[in-house]
């Protein structure tokens, strides 16, 4: 079997629901036992539509929606006391694409939902998007002194204020989440977002990824290891910020369970993409290439090479582009339009 062929077998459980075991001490990817057939959905409408608006202004949309959701971030933080803190919060929110906290009011739009009902899970994606990136950057993580394009938090205000930091950018976040306030949205379905995006950042998440990523620093890793690396790291938290717009925007179960399976494959897309950005650069980078590759880092283009994981990559986003052809066109273009975006340029948070 190639490297290719396991890589492959790796990136077929993403259809599951299950999550990929992590194998201790395991060299190769072997074949992953399914614990349970997924449920077959009903076509939502009655023929696909495989012809998706081709002259979409995604750019002026991107644009648009960042404009918007920084307008509502920056009065979602603030400046008060005690002052330090609060700038430290505050420090770190620029620069970024705002491609998670799009993706939600893109999915929340396309169910039916506007872009007022998602806005608030927008911002609270946002700080939580924050709150990583401070953390990643500490020098008892990643320890990097750049981010988007200036010094990194803890470089400006010091390790303990950029932990606090992250602290409060945590509990705003889901603070924001609680505080939203329309007839639209029922308590259960404020509830339900709220557990989907809040497990995205903990031991099923994000926290897991990273304790995975931080153990496997110049080590031999499996595909099926990686997978589990990257599908909690980052792969969770866009899943997450899918399926929270779906929630908040009244999505039934067929609905949700097709953009979750949307999400997993944007996800690792995402993350195979990122790993191929760091090796070749991209137009928009403003950090340095090749620093996973300076701390051994476990990555798809080290196991698979760069063109095997471009290739696996537009193979995820072609299967995530089929869920979207059971929604209306016009409202799924915005979706189809930002995932191409992925493959396209650098993945700078």
């Amino acid at each position: 079997m190639t490297s290719s062929d396991i890589f492959r077998n790796s990136i077929n459980a993403l259809k599951h629901h299950s999550v990929i075991p992590y194998v201790p001490n395991s060299h190769v990817a072997k074949s992953i036992l399914l614990r349970r057939q997924p449920k077959k959905l009903k076509v939502i409408n009655s023929q696909r539509n495989d012809t998706l608006p081709k002259f979409f202004q995604v750019d002026e949309y991107k644009a648009l929606k960042a404009k918007e959701i920084n307008k509502a971030l920056y009065e979602a933080v603030p400046l008060r006391h005690p002052a330090i803190l609060h700038e430290a919060m505050r420090y770190s929110l620029p620069g970024g694409k705002r491609l998670m906290s799009t993706l939600c009011i893109a999915s929340c739009e396309m169910i039916g939902g506007s872009q007022s009902v998602a806005m608030s899970m927008a911002c609270a994606i946002e700080l939580l998007v924050t709150m990583a990136v401070i953390q990643d950057d500490l020098p008892c993580l990643d320890n990097d002194d750049l981010r988007r394009g200036k010094p990194s938090n803890h470089k400006v205000f010091g390790e303990a204020t950029a932990i606090l930091a992250c602290q409060a950018l945590h509990c705003l976040a889901m603070q924001h989440i609680s505080m939203i306030k329309t007839k639209k949205v029922s308590p259960d379905r404020l509830l339900r977002a709220m557990v989907e995006i809040n497990s995205a950042v903990g031991s099923e998440g994000i926290a897991a990824g990273q304790i995975m990523d931080i153990n496997s620093e110049g080590k031999e890793v499996s595909l099926s290891e990686l997978n589990f690396i990257h599908r909690h790291k980052t792969g969770k938290f866009i899943e997450a910020s899918i399926v929270s717009g779906v929630i908040i925007g009244g999505g039934n179960e067929e609905e949700t369970e097709r953009m979750r399976h949307f999400g997993k494959c944007v996800g690792m897309a995402y993350q195979l993409w990122n790993d191929i950005v760091d090796v070749i650069g991209s137009p928009e980078m403003r950090e340095k290439t090749g620093r996973d590759m300076m701390r051994d880092k476990a990555t798809y283009p080290k196991l698979v090479g760069v063109d095997g994981s471009k290739k696996h990559a537009k193979e995820l986003i072609a299967e995530a582009k089929q869920e979207l052809a059971y929604f209306d066109p016009s409202r799924a273009a915005p979706l189809d339009h930002l995932v191409n975006f992925i493959v396209s340029f650098g993945n700078n948070n």
